[in-house]
Parts: structure tokens; sequence; C-alpha cells
């Protein structure tokens, strides 16, 4: 019975390490409106341990991400983001770091986006 036990917990445990993925890929939208977000977007998300790569599309909003999850996991990758002032779907950026941001990067601003629109 006790190596069953052995057996079992030794699979769980081999399972669970295994189971993250070193190369994660995943795409998360991320609110901005120019190259200068581009820019800032892309350096957040690279700063952040595990980040491999990112590029953020200006014209679609979406971040595309590749990344190592037994170093870093996708939420604290959009919290780095959020605190150089740009929102995602799971976390919004503090009022600070948004308005820290190039008045041309005020994306929340109907009248910037409008701006950027053409």
């Amino acid at each position: 019975m006790k190596k069953i036990a052995f057996v079992l917990l030794l699979l769980v445990v081999t399972t669970i390490t295994f189971a993250q993925n070193k190369n994660a890929k995943v795409s998360i939208e991320v609110d901005g409106v120019c190259l200068m977000c581009k820019e800032r977007i892309e350096k957040a998300a690279i700063r952040a341990k595990g980040v491999k790569s990112a590029i953020w599309n200006v014209e679609t909003h979406e971040l595309k991400l590749i990344y190592d999850e037994r170093k870093t996991n996708l939420k604290a990758i959009q919290q780095c983001i959020a605190d150089v002032g740009h929102d995602t779907k799971e976390i919004k950026a503090t009022d600070e770091a948004y308005n820290s941001v190039h008045p041309c990067c005020l994306y929340r601003d109907k009248d910037v986006q409008k701006d950027h629109k053409n």
C-alpha cells in the first residue's frame, strides 16, 4: 500500500513539474494608441522575469508573448504593463501610472483616440 501511495505521489509531482511550459505563447489585449505606447508596453513586458518575447500591435492592441511559466505568470506580466500606465482586460493601470505617460499616449481620452485613428 505504501508503494502505491509513493508511486501516485511521484506521478502527481512529476505531472505538475513538467506541465509548466518554458515557451508558453499567449495573446492579450493591452490599451494604447501609438508607437510610444508600443515601445513602453513591450519594454515593460520584456522586463518581467521569464518573458522571452513581447510584440504589441498598435492597430489591434494585441500583445503576443512568449514566456516561461516556471518563472512567471500572466498576471505578473500584466501587472508590469499596468505599472507603466497601460490597461489590460484583467488589470487596470492606476491613475498615477496612467497620468505619467506622454500626453499623446492618454488612450482613455476620446480626443486622443480620434487623433490617432488617421
